[in-house]
């Protein structure tokens, strides 16, 4: 049995989302890597930019003690990503990870860091990506920036021998640079 014709209405359909998804993507693939960042955590040459989200969400905190002092330490990000747009994008969290709403994953490990210029935001980072998963827009991920970042740094109070084992939140949001090619480690990475 042969498929019905298609009718004009669902022509005009098709290509209209070919026009707004080919749109989205060119979009995407028109938007220029950042300026102006800090040496220590450039991608090396060749890498390309694939992906700009933000991440909003918190940094998680847990008093630990190390002999008789006590310290916040960091033991996850737990964030949303989000398109420039505002629309949803997937998630971010340990590893550090970060998963896209395909179910492609990105793990990584940090390179590199620079202070934030706020003095209250976490520092801006250069990760590798050491796995992926999946086939999907984190798929071909091999460096991911961290800038643009706002808050999340630990309580400034510390904590003590009351306070050890609870864990704290501290909220934030950056900017997340996904980046492919360029596998090879980063001349500031590089061991002498």
């Amino acid at each position: 049995m042969m498929p019905p014709p298609m009718t004009r209405v669902t022509i005009g359909l098709t290509w209209m989302a070919t026009l707004v998804l080919g749109g989205a993507d060119a979009a995407r693939a028109a938007e220029a890597p950042p300026k102006d960042v800090p040496a220590a955590i450039q991608v090396p040459a060749g890498a390309k930019l694939v992906a700009h989200l933000r991440g909003m969400g918190d940094q998680i905190y847990k008093c630990t003690a190390s002999g008789t002092a006590f310290a916040w330490a960091l033991q996850r990000p737990d964030a949303k990503l989000k398109e420039m747009s505002g629309a949803e994008a997937g998630t971010h969290g340990a590893g550090p990870s970060w998963t896209a709403k395909d179910g492609s994953t990105v793990n990584g490990k940090k390179m590199a860091q620079a202070d934030a210029p706020a003095p209250d935001a976490v520092p801006w980072l250069l990760v590798q990506a050491t796995s992926t998963t999946g086939k999907g827009r984190f798929s071909g991920v091999t460096y991911i920036q961290r800038l643009g970042t706002k808050g999340g740094k630990a309580p400034a109070a510390g904590c003590d021998a009351k306070t050890a084992g609870t864990e704290t939140r501290a909220r934030y949001s950056a900017d997340y640079y996904f980046y492919s090619g360029a596998a090879a480690a980063p001349p500031s990475a590089a061991k002498p």
